[in-house]
């Protein structure tokens, strides 16, 4: 009787994760904010988490929302949008480029003006690959703390500010593709999700970062962009995704400590500051020099991670394809290349031991 309390306690702070999500979503939908459902769910789960209240999202619900984001994204394809991959070398080298330096410049901003060791300010500075800068962190005797604080900030602050950024530049879309508003028929929702759900399993296999997520992007681009398959998911589910995504975002917060959170909060908005100026410079340069949209470069170059960025893609009207080529190949770049930056810049080993 006892083993069955933990159980019913977790399916309720599920339920109150999902309606405080759905609460902020609508309000911010209600108000017409850019981007309202995401950052409206976030915002309101963040809240929540740092007043204490115990919000989870168990990992079935959240592959179920990065599932459907994927079909999503997917079914907005068009020729169009693959015509505009010639852009993409390019832009992808000047992307790796600019997440060296933002890294660099943030990891010298939080050792300058924090005090912080170099291990932790580089980890801290690396964008997106949260996962794997934690496991890193802790192999290599980081902050911890720390950097999760710095790394949710800037996830947090780019999911709630670039709609509002977008809009208020003028650059984002003020409407959805055509292929957005069109719905598929029950057979071919059904072919669309079983196609997504066996290509996510195969990346999965293969250890593919975010394969719930592309894999159900890829099997949806496939069967849109080869004209099998015409229209998504009903709105219903595309609103569930987005309140989902963002529900995912705030429940970064449950995990920390409210202590925690405010004495690094000043180190996470200054690096945070840092590796912003720096990104703006390089899609200064892209979107003068090449033809590709202003709001689809700085979406793809906004050093935030890669479910939250494409949610932002999906919402915002911008091209998913080029936001998810560029954000793949950063968390790969990141992934490959920052233990070697940690081991031939970071503090010594014997410097972690003692």
């Amino acid at each position: 009787m006892a083993a069955a309390i933990p159980s019913r306690a977790k399916i309720l702070n599920v339920l109150e994760t999902l309606a405080t999500g759905a609460a902020g979503g609508a309000l911010f939908l209600f108000l017409n904010l850019p981007g309202g459902l995401i950052s409206g769910a976030m915002i309101a789960v963040g809240i929540a988490a740092i007043a204490g209240r115990p919000l989870a999202m168990p990992p079935i619900l959240t592959q179920t929302v990065l599932l459907l984001l994927g079909i999503t994204l997917g079914s907005l394809v068009s020729q169009q949008m693959l015509h505009n991959m010639g852009a993409y070398p390019l832009t992808i080298a000047l992307l790796a480029l600019a997440t060296f330096c933002a890294t660099f410049g943030s990891s010298l901003y939080l050792q300058r003006m924090h005090g912080w060791d170099r291990t932790s300010a580089l980890l801290a500075g690396s964008p997106g690959a949260l996962s794997q800068i934690t496991m890193l962190a802790v192999e290599k005797g980081a902050d911890v703390p720390a950097i999760a604080v710095v790394q949710t900030m800037r996830v947090i602050i780019l999911t709630a500010a670039l709609p509002l950024l977008l809009a208020v530049m003028g650059v984002a879309s003020s409407a959805p593709p055509a292929a957005a508003g069109a719905i598929a028929s029950p057979l071919e929702l059904a072919g669309l999700i079983a196609a997504s759900v066996a290509v996510a399993l195969v990346l999965r296999l293969l250890k593919f970062p975010a394969s719930w997520m592309f894999g159900a992007m890829i099997g949806s681009s496939v069967l849109h962009g080869s004209g099998i398959i015409e229209g998504g998911l009903p709105p219903w589910m595309r609103n569930v995704a987005l309140v989902g995504i963002g529900a995912v975002i705030g429940t970064r917060f449950a995990r920390m400590k409210t202590k925690t959170l405010l004495s690094h909060v000043h180190a996470a908005l200054g690096s945070f500051t840092i590796a912003i100026g720096i990104s703006a410079v390089f899609v200064a340069v892209i979107a003068l020099t090449t033809n590709v949209r202003v709001a689809d470069i700085i979406v793809a170059f906004a050093p935030g991670a890669m479910d939250a960025m494409l949610a932002l893609a999906l919402t915002l009207h911008i091209d998913p394809i080029f936001v998810g080529a560029h954000h793949l190949s950063r968390f790969v770049f990141v992934s490959i290349t920052t233990p070697g930056i940690v081991h031939l810049f970071g503090r010594p080993q014997e410097d972690v031991d003692d």
